[in-house]
């Protein structure tokens, strides 16, 4: 389920040419997907397409980018951003990084209110640093993704139009050149 049936490459062609042939202006389809990847580095699994639709709202974004985005944050780059946001959140936050001093994760064993609270106070000391950490990272995806996306969307939305320009001239010089007949 997770290996595409043709390849990696085919896939990511069918993602950028769907946010090419978005129907917005190259600055809401650029800050679409940069959203989407800021969102996609933070540890908010859940939340991630609930939270780049409200900051597309909130940014008037297009949706359909941002959601689009949210693709930088996959099984396959997951556990590289999470390490990274954790590992720079705790630089940030002052904690020692010390290999030996890594958090321990050890899940409820049992489905009670008390034991799922526990379970969240335990994450915590994880969650934070990866939250804290995930902004720097997110920014710095958000600002290269806006930048890529606008440029390439820009320059293939002008290729479009020069196209459709120079049809409309084609089908007019032969509708005047019927006319003459």
């Amino acid at each position: 389920m997770a290996w595409p049936t043709r390849s990696f490459t085919r896939s990511a062609q069918y993602f950028f040419k769907r946010i090419l042939r978005v129907n917005a202006t190259p600055y809401a389809i650029a800050m679409g997907v940069a959203i989407g990847a800021f969102v996609s580095f933070t540890p908010l699994l859940g939340l991630h397409f609930l939270m780049a639709f409200a900051l597309a709202y909130l940014l008037r974004a297009n949706y359909f980018s941002a959601i689009i985005g949210t693709v930088v944050g996959n099984p396959v780059t997951f556990p590289f951003i999470w390490a990274f946001t954790f590992r720079v959140g705790r630089v940030m936050l002052g904690d020692p990084v010390h290999r030996n001093a890594e958090p321990q994760l050890d899940g409820p064993t049992a489905y009670t209110a008390e034991a799922i609270g526990g379970f969240f106070e335990r994450t915590w000391p994880v969650i934070k640093p990866m939250l804290v950490g995930s902004i720097p990272l997110g920014l710095t995806a958000a600002v290269a993704c806006f930048f890529l996306t606008y440029g390439t969307v820009l320059g293939y939305q002008k290729a479009r139009q020069a196209k459709a320009l120079a049809a409309a001239k084609k089908r007019e010089a032969l509708i005047e050149g019927a006319d003459t007949l």
